[in-house]
């Protein structure tokens, strides 16, 4: 059945910010963080609703919808005004530099589109359909594509009962933690815009995004790089064919892998996720059938502003994420315990502080680099993106909670793991696992991987 429908388009237009006029030239400069994410996908997430369940006109129903979401959008977009914009490249003879020109005259592309099919054909399948990539704009876009394509796209997709909010973002712009400042506030002032009629100005935000972007004592803002085209540093990365599956892992397991790794190691400063992510690694290693000297590691994306000194808000918005990773051989990963595992992961992330984050970003000066999904990331590593603490499910737009997250396309690859938080809350957590069918099937047959599973499908009992 998943392979007959297709999403088809309905409308399109561009939103482009509404809020008091700005004097200023809204221009954004890239940041070392910013500029190395050129080469990668845009991020793709999405929520999955329920039409409610008393629909009467399903017409007058969506079209309401999109009216309410365009308008809440164009506000957003006022707060978030770089994701109106464009890239920019300026060359001389002796410069190449890149930048956002977020003067709102170009705005966010805005899609609606249908599909047959039900919520159920979507979540219950075993493996996250394909079809679900086309619930995004933007497929197989890389950043540097935002010369030509809109920075911010969001496509609404009608289910038979369901609506699917699609974001597709422009990473170079900003990472997860902006991506879900963006996505709370479109949901806050979605919620809000009802009871400000006349005075849609006056929405009040919780989260006021921060566009001070941040550079190193005597850098900045324009980072002249050392390319004189494109082709020097974009790549057009192609995923091996790979099965993508969700896994749910419930509060209660999870709490007992942490017990069970802090014992092994004899500590307690072991986290949840630390324990988790070591678990997951030590296990998809175990399904891959590495050679003994095979050179494995987890590696994690984490988020900078805590760790700086002074640290940054939460509300920064752009890129501020580094890459720790735990590295050993599959023979001594699997020779050792989870604990074992667990207090690498624990020490590569513990290292991360001001003194390696600007040492790293002293280095990417001296010689830049554009991160490449093809050549950064291997196949007999995991890698975990992503966080469980980022608040998905808070968001609503009129059809009451989320019934599922899902993503695109981007950024995957055998080995990436995208975490989520579980929808029941409670300190839950759902994975993503993208890996070769082979492995796939191995780490389902791994008695040890599926003891900590909660439920086979994390998705399930949302169908209930």
């Amino acid at each position: 059945m998943m392979n007959s429908p297709v999403v088809g388009s309905v409308s399109e237009c561009f939103i482009k910010p509404l809020g008091p006029a700005q004097d200023s030239i809204r221009i954004c400069n890239l940041t070392p963080w910013d500029i190395a994410m050129l080469s990668m996908h845009y991020i793709q997430k999405g929520l999955l609703f329920r039409k409610p369940a008393t629909l009467v006109d399903r017409q007058g129903f969506i079209e309401n919808l999109l009216e309410k979401l365009k308008h809440s959008l164009s506000l957003t977009l006022f707060h978030f005004y770089p994701l109106a914009g464009h890239l920019v490249t300026n060359k001389g003879p002796s410069s190449y530099t890149i930048f956002v020109d977020g003067n709102n005259k170009d705005g966010a592309r805005f899609i609606y589109a249908t599909l047959d099919l039900t919520i159920f054909d979507v979540l219950s399948p075993v493996d996250v359909p394909p079809i679900v990539h086309s619930f995004f704009d933007h497929h197989k876009a890389v950043n540097h594509d935002g010369h030509t394509m809109p920075l911010l796209s969001i496509k609404v997709t009608e289910l038979l009962d369901g609506v699917f909010i699609g974001c597709s973002m422009n990473h170079a712009i900003g990472d997860g933690t902006s991506y879900w400042n963006f996505f709370n506030t479109w949901s806050e002032i979605f919620q809000a815009q009802a009871q400000a009629q006349g005075h849609e100005y006056g929405v009040s935000i919780s989260r006021h995004p921060i566009h001070n972007r941040w550079f190193p004592d005597g850098c900045g803002p324009l980072i002249n790089l050392p390319f004189k085209h494109h082709d020097e540093f974009i790549s057009r990365f192609e995923a091996p064919k790979m099965r993508e599956r969700i896994f749910h892992f419930s509060a209660e397991s999870i709490a007992k892998l942490k017990a069970r790794a802090n014992s092994e190691s004899k500590t307690t400063e072991i986290s949840s996720f630390q324990s988790l992510s070591a678990h997951v690694w030590r296990c998809i290693t175990r399904a891959r059938h590495l050679p003994h000297d095979e050179i494995t590691s987890c590696k994690l994306a984490i988020n900078n502003r805590a760790r700086m000194e002074p640290p940054l808000p939460y509300e920064y918005f752009g890129n501020l994420i580094g890459v720790v990773s735990a590295g050993t051989t599959a023979g001594e990963l699997l020779e050792n315990d989870l604990g074992w595992a667990a207090w690498k992961v624990h020490l590569a992330v513990e290292n991360q502080n001001d003194r390696v984050v600007r040492d790293m970003v002293k280095e990417w000066l001296q010689r830049p680099v554009v991160y490449q999904l093809g050549v950064h990331f291997d196949s007999c590593s995991v890698t975990m993106s992503s966080s469980p603490r980022f608040d998905m499910y808070g968001n609503e737009f009129g059809m009451g909670r989320a019934v599922a997250v899902l993503s695109g396309y981007a950024n995957k690859f055998d080995g990436s793991v995208t975490s989520y938080p579980g929808s029941e809350g409670g300190g839950s957590i759902d994975l993503e696992l993208s890996l070769s069918p082979n492995a796939m099937t191995l780490l389902e047959s791994d008695e040890e991987f599926m003891q900590a599973v909660s439920v086979a499908n994390s998705l399930h009992y949302q169908l209930c």
